[in-house]
């Protein structure tokens, strides 16, 4: 590096502007994700995110097979596998509120406060 260096204070200020910048939790996930990395590794997460809204999908069309069949013959066995699959679904649907009520809430905070 051509020319002189940071003189002690300045050292300072940009110990403390670092040490204010790590705090930031939203910043340092957004700063260690912003390489997407190898194709296959942007592949493999995309699969991934989408894999509890395809799973909830298919939880819930099961949902509604079972419910029929349980309601039509009404064996003890069907009931309780409806029941079992009707709150798997609740706890993926639950999940994926969480997910983007907190992405909605990362890019409310981005905007700035302020802003709607």
């Amino acid at each position: 590096m051509d020319g002189p260096g940071l003189s002690e204070p300045e050292r300072l200020i940009l110990a403390e502007i670092e040490r204010d910048l790590r705090t930031d939790e939203f910043l340092d996930r957004r700063l260690r994700t912003m390489s997407p990395g190898p194709p296959l590794v942007r592949v493999t997460h995309r699969f991934r995110s989408h894999l509890l809204a395809v799973g909830v999908c298919v939880l819930a069309a099961l949902t509604c097979v079972l419910l029929v069949m349980a309601a039509s013959t009404s064996a003890p066995g069907l009931i309780w596998a409806f029941a079992t699959t009707w709150a798997l679904t609740l706890v993926g649907l639950l999940l994926l509120v969480c997910r983007w009520s907190k992405r909605l809430a990362g890019r409310r905070r981005e905007r700035g406060p302020g802003r709607a």
